[in-house]
């Protein structure tokens, strides 16, 4: 049985109030299967299999920035960006709905932009510490880059002098705009008020990491926390401090890199949620098991005891799990073999268009592509079309090769852009023409790529038999570790994609400006910069669109790379539970996993 979902498919990115995660990077890695699924007792296990292992419980730095990582966080609510136990989350329609068993977010006033986020009376974190406007102020902190007074080379996106505190996978864009919060006398409420209008004020939600969890890594009460923060001066990279403030840098160190895990930690504070799910168990490489939070006291009661993600990272694995009961549902990467083996099990399929897309990145800060001529002619020996035709026609004949690194097909403003952009220059192979750049030069090019997903082996086996035929030399750099590698540098093109929450405009700043939290490829334009700061404060939307035509089109002359094609969705279950719908976010299948009960 299929279920098939349609609706207007966006790429663009919500602005979490914690680093503005926006977009989440998309891969597979195998995995081995874990126990099989219990099914007994009061309320029951449910059991998925999901593509990614879990890496780390903080999404929002570049290392963590995957979307396993993410699912987590928003189960858990400590997402940094949407999540059951914060304001708010999206509907199947990407529509905002609000979450008021928690709290409630208003807009004071329009001139100047004030808004203020009240949390309600009681609300408790999964250690039983109350949840504060200490939380919220935290997450403004750790997000707004207020203390931040670094000078970031535009050539590295590096900081040539200052300091920078949380490293974050999105950027500062929009809470930079921000005054120190105002906090409540009861502590509940914070209102920020912005400098100028900010397009996408909407969309934060400040829930992070818990306050009392940060406190503790530089031995600081809440309070002190508090005094801290107030009491610091604001960054000025005009004047940097010659240190450090030690203690933000202890606690901002703890933030970048302490979460990072790939089993059930020894420090419990690692865990701790808002949400209506905790983590329970970790196994390394198997699963993850989330169960219900008792302190939890928000909209979502939970009609099941314990959710398990098994990482399976092969789709047939996905399939025979399923078809033995062993999970009640999968995530699997789609294909037209994997829809047919589905069926022929019987099935339940829910496809749809993903707020995804696959793309090749080229490497500016390396010396293989410093010369935009070399960029122009590796882009030009890539088979998109066969590529597309290898992949996606199998499932949809009519898909068509991506032709911007901001919008997908189905989104009205997709047409206008590539009328202008010139990316439908490269859809097929021009040997002669990349020849002609290269002059006789034998670039050598190396590619990182997941070579656990078939979909990238595929891609990048068929884009090195082109580029070869032009005389580029190509290496495979091909690794289970892709994502961790990604802001390392050390290869000159990569394969991956990137995947939405559906809504908002974060991932201009995130991918496209110098120094951007997911600007792996060390991509720097002034104009684009500009236009970037610009469409956060542009809010006619007609004049937003041109700001971002712009920027698409400068990333074609600048030879940034090729969009590739929308990743297409996939849900399936084997009727043993009841609420699978699907949603084309990056929250995937888990956007609605506590509204799912056991037959």
């Amino acid at each position: 049985m299929t279920r098939v979902s349609s609706r207007r498919s966006r790429i663009a990115v919500a602005v979490a109030m914690t680093g503005a995660v926006g977009l989440l990077l998309a891969g597979c890695s195998t995995g081995n299967n874990g126990d099989a699924t219990n099914s007994g007792g009061e309320g029951g296990t449910i059991s998925i299999a999901v593509t990614n292992a879990v890496t780390s419980f903080n999404g929002d730095t570049p290392q963590g920035n995957l979307d396993s990582n993410g699912m987590v966080g928003y189960l858990t609510g400590v997402s940094g960006s949407l999540g059951l136990g914060s304001f708010f989350t999206l509907d199947p329609e990407f529509n905002v709905v609000p979450e008021e068993g928690f709290g409630s977010i208003e807009k004071l006033s329009d001139d100047p932009l004030k808004v203020e986020y009240k949390l309600n009376e009681g609300l408790k974190w999964s250690d039983g510490e109350p949840i504060t406007a200490d939380d919220m102020l935290f997450a403004w902190v750790q997000s707004s880059g207020w203390f931040d007074d670094a000078t970031i080379d535009p050539e590295t996106g590096e900081p040539t002098s200052g300091n920078q505190y949380f490293s974050l996978a999105g950027s500062t864009s929009g809470l930079d705009m921000t005054a120190f919060p105002e906090i409540s006398d009861d502590n509940l409420s914070m209102t920020l008020t912005y400098s100028e209008p900010f397009v996408d004020w909407q969309y934060v939600n400040p829930v992070s990491k818990p306050a009392h969890i940060m406190a503790k890594q530089a031995d600081l009460t809440v309070e002190e926390l508090r005094a801290l923060f107030t009491d610091s001066p604001q960054g000025d990279p005009a004047k940097p401090a010659a240190e450090p403030i030690p203690e933000l840098k202890q606690i901002a160190d703890f933030w970048n890199s302490g979460y990072d895990t790939a089993s059930m930690p020894e420090n419990e504070d690692l865990l701790v949620a808002s949400g209506p799910f905790v983590v329970t168990d970790f196994v390394p490489e198997q699963s993850l098991t989330l169960s219900k939070n008792p302190e939890y006291q928000g909209d979502h009661e939970i009609g099941y005891d314990n959710l398990i993600f098994r990482f399976i990272g092969d789709s047939n694995a996905q399939i025979t799990a399923l078809q033995n009961g062993e999970v009640n549902a999968v995530y699997p990467q789609p294909s037209a073999d994997t829809n047919a083996a589905l069926e022929k099990i019987g099935a339940t399929l829910y496809p749809g268009d993903q707020m995804a897309y696959d793309h090749l990145d080229l490497n500016m800060g390396g010396d293989t592509f410093k010369d935009p001529k070399v960029r122009e002619a590796f882009m030009k020996t890539v088979p998109r079309q066969q590529i597309l035709d290898s992949i996606i026609t199998p499932m949809n004949p009519e898909a068509e090769v991506l032709n911007s690194q901001i919008w997908v097909s189905a989104n009205p403003e997709y047409e206008n852009t590539i009328k202008e952009n010139g990316y439908d220059a490269f859809t097929e192979p021009d040997i002669d023409g990349a020849k002609a750049l290269l002059n006789g030069a034998t670039p050598t090019v190396r590619i990182l790529y997941n070579n656990e997903n078939p979909n990238r082996v595929d891609t990048f086996q068929l884009i090195k038999s082109s580029a070869e035929e032009a005389g580029f030399v190509v290496e495979d750099l091909g690794d289970p570790n892709w994502g961790a590698l990604l802001s390392g540098g050390e290869y000159d093109a990569s394969i991956f994609g990137w995947v939405s929450p559906g809504v908002g405009n974060s991932a201009l700043a995130q991918i496209f400006k110098t120094g951007g939290g997911g600007n792996y490829n060390g991509y720097s334009n002034a104009e684009s910069d500009k236009l970037v700061d610009e469409a956060q404060t542009t809010l006619d939307e007609a004049e937003l669109e041109k700001k971002k035509m712009r920027i698409d089109a400068i990333t074609a002359e600048e030879f940034y790379g090729l969009p590739l094609f929308q990743t297409p969705g996939l849900f399936a279950d084997n009727g043993t539970i009841t609420g699978v719908e699907y949603f084309g976010g990056q929250t995937g299948i888990v956007w609605n996993a506590q509204d799912w009960k056991l037959n």
